[in-house]
């Protein structure tokens, strides 16, 4: 298993180039949101999440790493963390943080405190 929590792991179903907006994101007790847009890039992949309603329309970045499964059939993404997990993560502003290395090192330091791999 990959250290890098900024790459997919080998196991997870995801290949290069493969389209995940709208699939469906489930934590570990529920369904969180749809995939608003996403990286693939070596080191650096991740997904941004719109998690809608759940609360109030927060977008999270998680970093691939944190991807369990992806189901293609189902069009599912299954992340190794729970809903306040992320809900309680930093809110991620795609004017401010796309390409913001501070910003990412915020996530990163969040998620692996919270890292259950």
């Amino acid at each position: 298993m990959s250290d890098s929590l900024w790459d997919y792991q080998p196991t997870v179903g995801f290949a290069a180039g493969l389209d995940l907006i709208g699939y469906k994101v489930e934590a570990t007790d529920g369904s969180i949101g749809k995939v608003d847009r996403h990286s693939d890039d070596v080191d650096s992949a991740y997904l941004v999440v719109d998690t809608g309603v759940w609360i109030f329309g927060k977008h999270v970045l998680l970093p691939a790493g944190l991807v369990k499964t992806v189901d293609q059939a189902e069009r599912r993404i299954y992340v190794d963390l729970t809903k306040d997990q992320i809900k309680d993560s930093p809110e991620f502003d795609k004017d401010k943080h796309a390409d913001d290395a501070d910003y990412h090192g915020q996530i990163g330091d969040y998620y692996r405190d919270h890292r259950r791999i």
